[in-house]
């Protein structure tokens, strides 16, 4: 049973990356950034609350990730976050690429070692530009990536729930040292989102028990506290201010709707197949912000407000289906084989080591 597909979670990820999509066009690009020649004032006060939808990709990510972690060993986790990652990735990235030396002067520009670094998804630990702005949250990602690889190593998968409660609380006091190292490796300004999201896989596996249950309220109120500080801040970085009922409101509902969903309360939303929305989510989300904000500044003289806006989400929609479709799954599934050989004649290699070294005399 846990290896069931849940696909209320394709639905809440394409949710997620409309609520990002909304925030950079209708906000992000006009309103708060100079980014973009074209504002859309009508859905801008709402909008405004759509970095929240990272937040919930956050969470999704904890219960995803767990899943993924709990079915296998390093090699299967590694391969399996290689293949999700790097097809759609190297494909928008180019895209991104040969749109912005088309189009992106005077306020998008890139060079070509920028690009390749781009294509690695390690850039961002070395202080390279992001192709596009929405990578950042990939390199946060990867940190948890890495936190779950350490847990795997030390063969502690299974006994994440102790793990998580240590994390949490570690977190916790972090809050008080936001810049430390310390507080950068366990990802203490989101932790919360990735530990609420894992323990509403804990209890999906489970059930809902007294210490799976707190732990996922510790996580709750933690995120309380990192959602309204990010929000805090980005309000002095726009000046401007967000509404601080609105953005406890959002920060329950994620918890809420996971919940639900690992108590395997969401009735007709559960029993569909949300496959098509799920898949689109990723190349959604990496494609839309530079491109979109491109088209926006190059046609907004000539293109009537309201048919331009939408317009490029209709685009970035069929952009996104033609790349999952056409590119990103086809050579997702050549990439899986290609690693999977490796690993398994690297695992067939140690048995080898392994033997010759028992045979010694």
């Amino acid at each position: 049973m846990s290896h069931a597909r849940v696909h209320e979670i394709d639905l809440l990820r394409f949710v997620a990356a409309l609520a990002v999509v909304f925030y950079h066009y209708a906000f992000r690009g006009a309103v708060a950034g100079n980014l973009s020649a074209m504002s859309y004032p009508a859905l801008a006060p709402l909008a405004q609350y759509g970095f929240l939808g990272v937040h919930l990709f956050f969470m999704i990510s904890g219960f995803v990730i767990l899943m993924t972690a709990s079915r296998g060993g390093i090699a299967d986790f590694a391969i399996s976050r290689a293949v999700r990652l790097y097809p759609a990735l190297w494909v928008c990235c180019t895209l991104t690429f040969m749109a912005t030396l088309a189009i992106g002067a005077p306020r998008f520009s890139a060079s070509t070692g920028q690009y390749f670094a781009n294509l690695t998804l390690l850039g961002g630990f070395f202080n390279v530009r992001p192709m596009d702005g929405v990578y950042w949250s990939l390199f946060v990602e990867l940190r948890f990536y890495a936190l779950t690889l350490a847990t795997l190593a030390l063969g502690r998968i299974h006994r994440s729930q102790r793990l998580l409660l240590v994390w949490l609380l570690a977190s916790t006091m972090l809050q008080a040292m936001p810049g430390s190292k310390l507080a950068y490796l366990l990802i203490a300004d989101y932790s919360a989102f990735f530990i609420g999201g894992a323990a509403c896989y804990l209890i999906w596996v489970d059930g809902a028990s007294r210490g799976r249950l707190t732990l996922l309220a510790g996580a709750w109120l933690l995120a309380l506290a990192q959602a309204h500080r990010e929000a805090a801040a980005l309000g002095v970085r726009f000046a401007m201010t967000f509404a601080p009922l609105a953005i406890g409101t959002a920060v329950t509902a994620f918890f809420a709707v996971l919940l639900a969903i690992a108590l395997r309360r969401t009735g007709w939303f559960g029993r569909q197949r949300w496959l098509l929305a799920g898949a689109l989510t990723y190349p959604l989300y990496l494609l839309h912000q530079n491109v979109g904000y491109m088209l926006f500044n190059r046609y907004a003289p000539v293109v009537e407000q309201h048919l331009l806006f939408w317009g490029v989400i209709v685009l970035a929609l069929t952009a996104a289906y033609a790349v999952h479709r056409l590119i990103e799954r086809p050579l997702a599934a050549q990439l899986r084989r290609l690693l999977t050989r490796l690993a398994d004649a690297t695992r067939q290699r140690a048995t080898v080591a392994a033997d010759r070294e028992r045979n010694c005399p």
